[in-house]
């Protein structure tokens, strides 16, 4: 099972934090995967600050990703990721990310086993993309990520964890903190879950504040989305996903469902 175990962040939109940055599995001394996921975001509502009120606005998103993880211990893994994003007419790379993740404890139970960890990472712009309009393909901001996690593992192959953190952005971006929970099944035949993604962020302008906003990266970004995976191997080193997410909260974020394809490929002989 080790092989192919992994959680593909990447199956949500790259625009944000989907599903947290880090997933409760470990991949094991010098195994790794390698992901390209290709999705479509359809936002249909705008959701224009702190209150309850939805534009009338849309946009279509269009992404493509690489995602690499690489076991450098039996308890200690990286990972980075590379995203392309198309949004109307602006269309670029958009934010280097680049995290650590580390086992600290692990205690057995007659059915199963609970883990913690704590993880890490850094995030910034690959490029100087177009920044001021609702087709902004990010905020340009410099993060650093704080996570902790909680992982139980049943030995039927259930499990669920738990992350929450902090990142601290560069300003003029908000900070904010960041919570997802994730259920699911994972044996060698299929993996699948579902999860509950969260962000509140501090303080920051809204669309609709007066003065009208003249730089985007102020903007203050809160997000609830629910979504899910499902993963067939079809072999120790190759297996597809699919995906599906829907954000139905939030503060400057569009509203509407999130679709999302790839393919992975595993590698390392443990």
């Amino acid at each position: 099972m080790k092989k192919f175990l992994f959680i593909v962040f990447l199956t949500s939109s790259c625009l944000i934090n989907a599903q947290g940055r880090l997933d409760g599995f470990y991949r094991g001394n010098n195994n790794g995967s390698l992901v390209m996921g290709l999705g479509f975001e359809d936002g249909q509502k705008y959701f224009a600050g702190e209150s309850t009120a939805k534009l009338d606005l849309s946009r279509s998103v269009f992404y493509s990703s690489i995602f690499g993880a690489y076991g450098i211990t039996d308890h200690l893994d990286a990972n980075v990721t590379i995203p392309y994003i198309v949004s109307d007419d602006n269309a670029n790379f958009q934010d280097i990310a680049i995290y650590l993740k580390y086992r600290v404890a692990v205690v057995s139970t007659s059915s199963g086993r609970l883990e913690f960890s704590i993880g890490g990472g850094f995030a910034t712009n690959l490029t100087e993309y177009d920044l001021g309009g609702l087709n902004d393909i990010g905020q340009q901001a410099t993060v650093i990520d704080t996570r902790g996690l909680i992982h139980y593992q049943w030995n039927s192959g259930w499990f669920a964890t738990a992350q929450s953190g902090f990142s601290f952005k560069s300003n003029p971006t908000p900070n904010s903190i960041p919570f997802t929970f994730k259920t699911g099944k994972a044996t060698s035949n299929w993996y699948y879950d579902v999860y509950y993604d969260f962000q509140h962020s501090f303080g920051g302008t809204d669309y609709l504040s007066t003065p009208p906003p003249q730089d985007f990266r102020n903007f203050g970004v809160n997000f609830q989305k629910v979504g899910g995976t499902i993963y067939r191997p079809f072999s120790a080193s190759f297996g597809v996903y699919a995906s599906l997410s829907y954000v139905f909260d939030g503060r400057n974020i569009f509203k509407g469902p999130g679709y999302g394809v790839g393919a992975v490929y595993n590698f390392g002989g443990n």
